[in-house]
């Protein structure tokens, strides 16, 4: 498809005096089969979150009667939903993908509102049925590809001490720091895992600071939960140390201490809504899962994993897409409460709720 020229932000702005207003009834010029918009928050080649859908996205282009239309940098403002409703004006998209949480209210909740014929999906669990039906979620459970991680990081350690870098102590975070922790004790009971939240999703210089003094604590593998882990990978395989990925592959950042890594697996759910759309079928508004439903993976093993590490790695993912649970109790976390009793299905709603560090893990979320 050829470059449009015109800024789709500044679209509605330039033709608001020429156009009538698109409604859910009006006719939209489309072309043949599926047209997708899909909007990112960065740069579609950040090694981190942008990049994982921004793959997904690239194998889409492939299949015939798919046309793609893409823009990346988009601030979590109106300016999100002017790129959106120029998708569906200018483009014909059948189907808009948000992939930052700030764009989904006001933004694609008002813009599902005003095109009912056009499908609105967002990359987090947000969407209840109290919402319109042409708006849905979708999102990937990749606290089980950081288990595996953890699984080869227990091996891959010398000093047994593990260290994470990560954003904030929300939920899905700290589930991903206990799964990785967890992996990491099944593997080697002495391991432990410090983490040093940074405040915020994108803090470069913050985040090099972070890896540093885990590496200075005698952290010799790190891992994080950041929007890009680029600046966290550089600077552990800078410091000779091993690391783990998060997000998409970054494996070419570390060429000598690369392990594995927790990756999205975006394109089985885009798939799936492409295909839903070609043949007629309604989209579900929920869309979730782990390896048992192939919507995550564990980057190809670096140089940082010997066999060891890649034979338990490999039989851990085979566990997971048995859905063998990961949270087995009762577990306490690192205060000593007790705060799983039973054991729990990879899946449970319970564990969306996560908000404590696991026994094991050395740090505090206040």
């Amino acid at each position: 498809m050829a470059t449009l020229t015109l800024d789709r932000r500044t679209f509605l702005k330039t033709t608001a005096a020429s156009m009538v207003a698109v409604g859910s009834g009006a006719r939209i010029a489309r072309a043949a089969g599926i047209t997708l918009g899909i909007v990112y928050v960065g740069p579609r080649d950040d090694f981190g979150w942008n990049q994982a859908h921004a793959v997904a996205a690239k194998a889409l282009k492939s299949l015939p009667g798919i046309t793609v239309v893409e823009e990346e940098n988009v601030p979590e403002t109106d300016a999100c939903a002017k790129a959106m409703e120029s998708m569906v004006n200018l483009d014909g998209a059948n189907i808009i993908l948000g992939t930052s949480f700030g764009y989904f209210d006001p933004f694609m909740v008002d813009l599902s509102k005003k095109y009912a014929k056009v499908q609105f999906r967002h990359a987090a669990p947000l969407w209840t049925p109290a919402l319109p039906m042409n708006l849905g979620s979708y999102f990937g459970y990749l606290n089980q590809a950081h288990y595996v991680d953890g699984v080869a990081a227990g091996l891959s350690t010398k000093s047994n001490k593990l260290g994470f870098v990560a954003a904030k102590p929300i939920a899905s975070v700290l589930s991903n720091i206990n799964s990785f922790m967890l992996g990491a004790k099944s593997t080697n009971p002495n391991s432990t895992v410090q983490v040093i939240f940074t405040g915020d999703w994108s803090l470069p210089v913050r985040e090099a600071e972070a890896a540093n003094a885990l590496v200075d604590a005698g952290n010799d593998v790190i891992t994080c939960h950041v929007d890009s882990p680029k600046v966290v990978i550089e600077t552990a395989e800078k410091r000779g140390v091993k690391t783990c990925g998060h997000n998409a592959s970054q494996a070419p950042l570390a060429p000598k201490g690369f392990i594995t890594g927790a990756e999205y697996k975006w394109v089985t759910i885009y798939k799936g809504y492409a295909d839903d759309l070609t043949s007629g079928k309604p989209l579900p508004n929920m869309v979730s899962g782990g390896y048992e439903s192939d919507m995550v993976q564990n980057t190809p093993f670096g140089a940082g994993a010997d066999d060891a590490a890649r034979k338990a790695a490999t039989a851990a993912i085979a566990d997971l897409k048995n859905k063998k649970p990961i949270y087995v109790g009762p577990l306490k976390d690192n205060k000593g409460n007790v705060v799983i009793s039973k054991t729990y299905d990879n899946l449970d709603p319970f564990l969306d709720k996560m908000d404590y560090l696991l026994q094991g893990v050395q740090g505090s979320i206040t």
